[in-house]
């Protein structure tokens, strides 16, 4: 099939009657030309189907105003919620964004990345924090500005936000025991940095309360039937287990209707806490107690220091730890 050629700023202009260059001023500023031309210009852009073409600005300045975004799922709707809140700052201040997705695979994530870079983007934001070489390198090369989100690397590449997950799930962990669980297992798939650190902060607060560390994870992503696989393998091997902290809502709740199957009361004889606080939790009983992680802000923030930068201010500090809360639920 023959490709089709799109309409151009001299077809807009012979349509409206203006010159080319007119179009051209109000593609860049709208404000910049009359009222009555810009509903006029605007109403032939409509009916041509015009897209405007930015190869040459990005040639003349070396910018394509677009901010690049590598996710490691398009599945988990928990990074749905992080590009929800870079995009609000991003358009609001004429920016697009250009999605890759990793897979959480590092060898992608660098082929993401190198392509990215070759379509001029302005700054990128990664949503994982262990890089190949060739990966620090091109970003090193670059010259962008670069946010790591959803956790905080002990050495940045440049900004770094998120929360400290380690920590996070030593202090809930903690609190289950304190509330007088002792047999607690950790439910983990993937194995991906964030579910390691998890299991680090469980591993920690079990010892510091003289408990056995217990862990059942697969490397099989997440979803609600391995949850039930996970707990039924916990309690074959460990027929007292008394709680469980679960890498994720997708694990906890699939670990719930499995109670719910086999007549397992929660939280009298197994307390299930999830992590990142989706709404199912919240719509299923007895609710889920959860660790709500602050994705929407934690990409707000993290395209407010690539802007900040991209217009020459200098931000205050580059690592945000914006923390967590437990959510109100029932199962603790």
């Amino acid at each position: 099939m023959q490709r089709k050629s799109r309409p151009t700023l001299q077809d807009i202009a012979d349509r409206v009657g203006i010159t080319k260059m007119t179009v051209s001023r109000y593609m860049r500023d709208p404000s910049s030309v009359a009222q009555a031309t810009q509903q006029k210009i605007a109403a032939v852009v409509e009916e041509l189907g015009y897209i405007q073409n930015r190869v040459p600005a990005m040639l003349s300045k070396s910018s394509s105003k677009a901010i690049g975004i590598i996710l490691p799922s398009l599945s988990n709707q928990v990074f749905a919620n992080l590009v929800q809140g870079i995009e609000q700052v991003t358009k609001a201040h004429g920016y697009d964004t250009l999605i890759a997705h990793t897979g959480y695979n590092q060898a992608e994530e660098e082929d993401k990345i190198a392509a990215l870079l070759s379509y001029q983007v302005d700054g990128l934001i990664l949503t994982e924090t262990n890089h190949t070489p060739r990966t620090l390198q091109m970003l090193k090369q670059a010259g962008i500005p670069v946010v790591e989100t959803m956790e905080l690397p002990s050495e940045p590449i440049d900004m770094a936000v998120g929360l400290d997950h380690e920590q996070t799930a030593f202090e809930v962990v903690s609190k289950m025991i304190a509330a007088g669980k002792t047999n607690v297992a950790y439910l983990g798939a993937r194995l991906d940095t964030r579910t390691q650190l998890r299991m680090q902060g469980y591993d920690r607060a079990m010892q510091a309360a003289g408990l056995e560390s217990m862990h059942i994870t697969t490397k099989q992503h997440s979803s609600f039937t391995m949850g039930g696989e996970l707990l039924e393998q916990a309690l074959t091997q460990y027929p007292n287990l008394d709680g469980i902290f679960c890498t994720n809502d997708d694990i906890a709740i699939g670990a719930m209707m499995y109670c719910s199957h086999h007549q397992i009361a929660i939280p009298k004889q197994i307390s299930v806490v999830g992590y990142n606080a989706l709404d199912i939790g919240q719509a299923i009983i007895p609710k889920l107690t959860s660790v709500e992680t602050p994705r929407f802000e934690i990409g707000q923030k993290s395209a407010e220091l690539l802007l900040d930068v991209l217009t020459g201010t200098v931000p205050e500090q580059k690592v945000y730890d914006l923390g967590y809360q437990l959510t109100q639920g029932q199962t603790l």
